[in-house]
């Protein structure tokens, strides 16, 4: 249990304050956790990352106040409560943080567990999908396979590897086809990155979900699933605990996506006008390309046949599997875009980037 000096403090906010500045705040506090209260230091609610995505999942904006989102209904502890009581609370209800009031419930601290400063390594494999033509970046894949085009200096594919290690993925599957060789000469066996990489090497294009068929024995845990040309402030192990927490069989991450008609909408019943939009804004939730799957999903592929994962998504959604969303609101690119990619050229280092999507 730690509970560093003050550092609770970066975590409080207002409840005027606004989704975004939420995202911001959580960043910069690094506690996963936000204490909102009211002016007199009173504690209103709690605002986890999960809250932000499920208010953005029902609707909400950037710029929607954070008092829809609030949990009103947090756990707290008193300041004389032992450690040892403390650490039974978290572990019962599976928190990582607990706030602590007085007898006022004014906020005078917060508890966080252990491993919230320590790397938690993690045994759940990450799948790499980067067998793709890259045929939207001819010529510039013509003679190298789209995950080794570099940005910021190294390949696309070492960027998603150097994020997931970063948070404690060590065990890496690569599917390789297009120039696939040159993907291996590259990163061997991972030795040399501090990982461990092994390969499935499809004889033809099976898709987005097809190559998991060329898996040589069933993971024993929910893996990662990514695309190898979507380069993300997008925190994995986030999403495994999201996936475990909702009891999902199927998770994809989701991008929120605004689209403006540029001209007015006019709905009728036969001739007549019932309702006149002028260019509205269409919002829609996009696949982001990233994923986590339950190792009973394989069971829906056949060896070596085609099917990519919207498909595998779809034929999932109507067996009684949870399959769910998990929106992201982290900066997000998708290299196999040829706009996206010129962005990416520009830039000095895709982590600190501001201008990602």
């Amino acid at each position: 249990m730690t509970n560093p000096v003050n550092l609770w403090i970066k975590a409080v906010m207002k409840k005027e304050a606004t989704i975004a500045e939420a995202i911001q705040r959580l960043n910069e506090a690094g506690l996963k956790i936000l204490l909102v209260t009211e002016d007199d230091g009173k504690l209103v609610g709690t605002i986890s990352d999960g809250d932000i995505r499920r208010g953005l999942l029902r609707g909400l904006v950037l710029s929607s106040e954070i008092e829809n989102i609030i949990h009103k209904d947090a756990m707290v502890v008193p300041i004389d409560m032992s450690r040892d009581v403390v650490i039974q609370i978290m572990t019962a209800n599976k928190i990582q943080q607990v706030p602590i009031v007085d007898e006022e419930n004014r906020v005078i601290g917060l508890h966080l567990w252990d491993e919230l400063n320590t790397k938690k390594q993690r045994d759940n494999f990450m799948v790499i999908m980067a067998g793709g033509k890259g045929s939207r970046l001819y010529p510039q894949t013509e003679n190298c396979p789209k995950p080794l085009l570099l940005i910021a200096g190294k390949p696309i594919l070492e960027h998603i590897i150097d994020r997931a290690k970063k948070e404690g993925f060590f065990r890496f599957v690569i599917a390789v086809y297009h120039l696939g060789h040159m993907i291996e000469d590259y990163f061997g066996d991972g030795k040399r990155f501090g990982v461990q990489i092994e390969y499935l090497r499809e004889q033809e294009p099976l898709g987005t979900a097809g190559a998991l068929s060329l898996f040589k024995g069933r993971p024993k845990s929910p893996f990662i699933v990514t695309n190898g040309d979507v380069v993300s402030e997008i925190h994995y192990s986030e999403l495994i605990d999201f996936h475990n927490q909702h009891d999902a069989f199927a998770t994809m991450a989701v991008r929120r996506y605004e689209s403006q008609n540029p001209f007015g909408v006019v709905q009728t019943d036969g001739i007549e006008i019932t309702h006149y939009e002028e260019k509205p804004i269409t919002i829609n939730y996009i696949n982001a390309g990233v994923y986590v799957l339950e190792p009973g999903a394989i069971d829906q592929l056949v060896n070596s046949e085609r099917k990519d994962m919207p498909t595998l998504f779809q034929e999932l959604s109507d067996k009684p599997e949870r399959v769910i969303a998990y929106p992201i609101h982290e900066q997000w690119l998708d290299i196999g875009n040829p706009n996206d990619f010129e962005t990416a050229l520009n830039l000095e280092s895709i982590s600190k980037s501001k201008d990602m999507k």
